[in-house]
């Protein structure tokens, strides 16, 4: 090989290795999906949603690299999904305003591709004892281990959309409906 060949290689191979290493530090991030829905016939509010959590953060803390190479695969994520949805939803806690409960239901988590890298999606429903025009969500996933942790969190409310960028000094978003 050429002195430009060798020096072409190297330089391709430095680009390599800071793009593996950038691609591992990417920041933290999750995108929570809310969609207000017509109360009829229910007792309370409604809500559909969709959290996007990476893959990479959700090994860090439940471990679904069962085999260790570094690489997870459709089956390692299927058996680890009950534990992805309990800890998720652990960390998301919803209310219709005082005394107002709200639960959460979700199903199994589907993988969604991202610009970063793989997420799991994690569909659920929000159902309230009582329909209110008032919604309160508190956030909490990965801040007390990544302090750089964010959530783009979206709420569809009919014709209007509104956003917030919640962290760790910012946790909670209180939406007028």
């Amino acid at each position: 090989m050429s002195g430009v060949g060798v020096r072409a290689a190297a330089l391709i191979g430095a680009w390599l290795a800071c793009a593996a290493q950038a691609s591992a530090h990417s920041a933290s991030d999750a995108y929570l999906d809310l969609t207000v829905l017509p109360a009829a016939g229910r007792s309370g509010e409604h809500l559909k949603g969709q959290w996007d959590v990476a893959l990479r953060d959700l090994d860090f803390v439940l471990t679904l690299d069962d085999d260790g190479d570094g690489r997870l695969t459709w089956q390692e994520v299927r058996r680890h999904r009950a534990a992805i949805v309990d800890y998720v939803l652990a960390h998301l806690h919803i209310a219709g305003g005082p005394g107002n409960v709200c639960t959460v239901k979700a199903g199994p988590p589907m993988i969604d591709a991202h610009a970063d890298g793989a997420y799991a999606s994690v569909f659920f429903d929000v159902s309230c004892t009582r329909a209110t025009r008032r919604l309160t969500v508190d956030y909490g996933l990965f801040f007390a281990i990544d302090p750089s942790h964010r959530a783009i969190v979206v709420l569809h409310d009919g014709d209007d959309t509104s956003t917030a960028l919640l962290a760790p000094d910012n946790a909670t978003i209180d939406w007028q409906l």
